[in-house]
């Protein structure tokens, strides 16, 4: 029987609202001892730690174990979605608009499936992005695959600030 991912995410999604994270993707991987992969993000947007991976992990188990959506034995691999991250939620277009993102379609549009550009958001049901040909709308449906792409733009951010000069004192 096929395991329901989106079962998974309405089962521990609220729990991890009420923690203080944004559940990112959940998917399963591998057949014979499959490992059930849950990424999860801050709603503060600072940087997750091995200690905030721990915690969802704990709390995420034990809902689970009561649920059992998944029969037999699997692994339980929790992480953050890093900073080339996948673009799964519509509202993603938006919050990385102008960033450089990779998107793959399930059915060639204009005989392409893949683009790469600068996301510019969302309009209706579709996803704009600016390439080196122009501007091209993806059908959100069509996207079965999306990620940022690892640029300096999109690392500049995460970088630690450097420490200012200190006062001369005369």
């Amino acid at each position: 029987m096929p395991i329901d991912t989106n079962q998974i995410a309405r089962i521990i999604e609220p729990s991890l609202e009420a923690m203080g994270y944004r559940l990112v993707r959940v998917a399963l991987i591998g057949a014979q001892r499959p490992t059930l992969q849950v990424m999860a993000e801050r709603n503060d947007e600072t940087a997750m730690t091995v200690e905030d991976c721990a915690q969802i992990s704990r709390s995420i188990s034990a809902l689970l174990d009561v649920a059992d959506p998944i029969a037999g034995a699997y692994t339980l691999e929790v992480s953050s979605p890093g900073i080339d991250r996948p673009l799964v939620r519509p509202e993603d277009y938006d919050r990385f608009v102008g960033f450089e993102a990779r998107i793959e379609l399930d059915e060639p549009l204009d005989g392409r499936k893949r683009f790469r550009g600068r996301l510019l958001g969302r309009a209706e049901e579709h996803v704009r992005l600016v390439g080196e040909a122009g501007e091209v709308r993806l059908p959100l449906a069509a996207i079965v695959r999306a990620k940022l792409v690892l640029t300096d733009e999109l690392v500049a951010p995460a970088q630690p600030k450097p420490a200012g000069r200190a006062a001369r004192v005369h």
